[in-house]
């Protein structure tokens, strides 16, 4: 998997690998940010596209290949 730049998320898509209540594809809604411009990112809310329901998750979690797959298989 190629290496994840947290400033290049918002707006990208995942498929959670096991759907939990139908849902499956997510959107990256929103790049938290820190107080600090200089302190790195390390939280993004996803959004369900099948039932608008958000989550925050630590944006290295996408990552994780037993959770997450890059866009909408």
């Amino acid at each position: 998997m190629n290496p994840l730049n947290p400033k290049k998320l918002l707006l990208s898509k995942w498929t959670a690998v096991t759907p939990v209540a139908k849902q499956k594809h997510y959107l990256v809604s929103r790049v938290i940010k820190t107080d600090s411009p200089t302190d790195p990112i390390e939280l993004v809310e996803i959004e369900s596209v099948f039932s608008k329901a958000t989550q925050v998750i630590p944006w290295r979690d996408l990552q994780d290949a037993d959770i997450w797959r890059q866009g909408w298989v």
